[in-house]
């Protein structure tokens, strides 16, 4: 054997060394530590969220944002100087005005050359007084619905607009007109002038919409331009007290000042809703907002296209829900339906015989559940379709032949004539049971509510002094020993409950109060 010994390279060395170690942590179990500079990048395997990627690129086209401004009355001036008087301007104020007075002296100090330049001002190059100048007034969002340039936005965005431009999504600005608006369901369609094919979408079905269905918002929140955000259904069939109509959709999407008349999409690119209103204590997108639905919208649109407004079924009825107090003291076995607190002047419904207290079960045979619903139904039927009101009354159901009318645009409440006051005092009564204390109508027709005692059954539902009774269960009283009898017959028939008609400012309503406290 050699004795000259062996040369080792540092590599060598090196990766024998790394082996060893490697081995003796093996045998001991102790984990070995990694360097930084062998370490590779992180990356996970896992399930991949849905994208709406796809979906926003097709849409986006369709989306624009409004841009609505108004006229303004021009304010005159005089040296110099611009007035606005509650509305009115300087030249229209009368000549013995204080404040017209004082600047006529005061605007001499400026010489007839600044008189003449304040009134060219005034009037233009021309001689010609100013046109009124146009300022913007909101801005909103908005979607087209046809190749050749219609658009649905809200009616609260465009309703005080005198000048309409549309900027498409890639900044093109674009002239419309108003086509027409319709502020009972907050919708308005504009037409774009330009001759050009434009991207459109079309409304889904919204009867398949799902609560936690996914949605996407697009619109021009804050004026930012075109945004998405994304979200699932809420909730369907929201009241907000917005209108009679409402039947909103709940997205928890987030929605913000600016997107009112944009779209909220399915994934498959329809609009199924248009947003309207957010609930927001802040003013901001708190997750809840609301969208008017895709099947109420498209009928709306079709009549704003057709003629530049809606024409809606009508009854002529005023209403209220049943309470399970009120479905008690008529008889009926569930608190449904609409209770007829009064028919209007010569409407369709008091033509028909429908009376005050009538409660509104069904429409041609379709249940109606509640008011709203009832206003519903009547409104999506056309003006002088007859149709079949069925109406509970005297504890039986009874169907009435209605023609319906068209709903008109303003309705306005008469007062009517008050008879002179009789020159003698009534005497007051007592409903102990009841906590009322009443005296006879000056008119002779009803008992005035005098006094209405704390605590009381009366107090809890709302009566007050002042408030007319008009009817007990359906029968006229103009004395207190009318509605005693009318109680102790509803008694003995067995009601817990009796039902009185009140009527306060011109307005009609019922409340039932309990028979067995008294």
């Amino acid at each position: 054997m050699s004795n000259t010994p062996r040369r080792f390279s540092k590599g060598f060395l090196s990766t024998t060394a790394i082996a060893g170690i490697a081995a003796a942590l093996l045998a001991t179990g102790v984990p070995a530590p990694v360097s930084g500079a062998f370490a590779d990048a992180v990356r996970v395997e896992a399930p991949q969220a849905p994208s709406f990627a796809d979906v926003v690129e097709a849409v986006s086209p369709a989306v624009v944002s409004v841009r609505v401004q108004a006229e303004v009355k021009p304010v005159t001036n005089n040296g110099g100087f611009n007035f606005d008087f509650n509305g009115r301007g300087f030249d229209d104020l009368p000549d013995d005005h204080p404040m017209k007075r004082f600047f006529d002296q005061f605007s001499r100090g400026f010489g007839d050359d600044n008189d003449r330049r304040a009134e060219r001002d005034r009037r233009g190059p021309e001689g010609k007084r100013r046109p009124g100048r146009v300022r913007p007034v909101s801005q909103g969002s908005g979607f087209f619905i046809s190749e050749d340039g219609l658009l649905v936005t809200n009616n609260h965005v465009v309703e005080d607009g005198s000048a309409f431009t549309v900027i498409m999504d890639d900044g093109t600005e674009l002239d419309a007109k108003l086509v027409g608006r319709d502020s009972r369901t907050d919708l308005a369609v504009l037409k774009v002038e330009e001759e050009r094919e434009f991207t459109y979408v079309d409304f889904a079905d919204d009867s398949k919409i799902r609560v936690g269905d996914w949605v996407v918002a697009v619109g021009n929140p804050f004026g930012l331009g075109g945004t998405v955000t994304a979200g699932i259904v809420s909730a369907r069939g929201r009241d907000i007290g917005a209108g009679p109509y409402d039947d909103f959709i709940q997205v928890d999407a987030a929605v913000n000042r600016g997107n009112s008349g944009g779209p909220t999409f399915n994934l498959s690119g329809e609009v199924i809703g248009i947003n309207t209103a957010i609930f927001s204590p802040s003013g901001g997108n708190v997750g809840i907002a609301f969208a008017i639905p895709a099947t109420t919208a498209r009928a709306v649109i079709n009549d704003l296209i057709d003629s530049g407004s809606v024409e809606r079924g009508w009854l002529g009825v005023q209403i209220q829900p049943v309470t399970a107090d009120i479905a008690e003291s008529l008889g009926l076995s569930d608190a449904e339906g609409a209770l007829v607190t009064a028919p209007q002047d010569d409407a369709p419904a008091a033509k028909a015989g429908i009376e005050a207290g009538d409660v509104v079960t069904a429409v041609d045979g379709d249940k109606v559940e509640d008011p709203r619903d009832l206003a519903k139904k009547i409104a999506a039927m056309d003006p002088g379709k007859t149709v079949e009101i069925t109406v509970w009354r005297n504890g039986k159901s009874e169907s009435i032949k209605v023609e319906l009318g068209s709903l008109p645009t303003e309705t306005a409440a008469v007062a009517p004539e008050q008879d002179e006051a009789p020159s003698q005092p009534q005497a007051e009564a007592t409903l102990d049971s009841f906590g009322l204390t009443v005296v006879p109508a000056e008119t002779g027709s009803g008992l005035v509510i005098t006094s209405v005692a704390p605590d009381s059954a009366a107090e809890e539902r709302g009566l007050r002094a002042g408030d007319v009774i008009m009817a007990v269960n359906n029968q006229d009283v103009s004395k207190a020993a009318d509605v005693v009898s009318i109680i102790d017959a509803a008694a003995k028939d067995g009601r817990k409950a009796a039902l009185f008609q009140v009527e306060n400012d011109n307005r009609s309503r019922f409340v039932a109060l309990p028979i067995d406290q008294g």
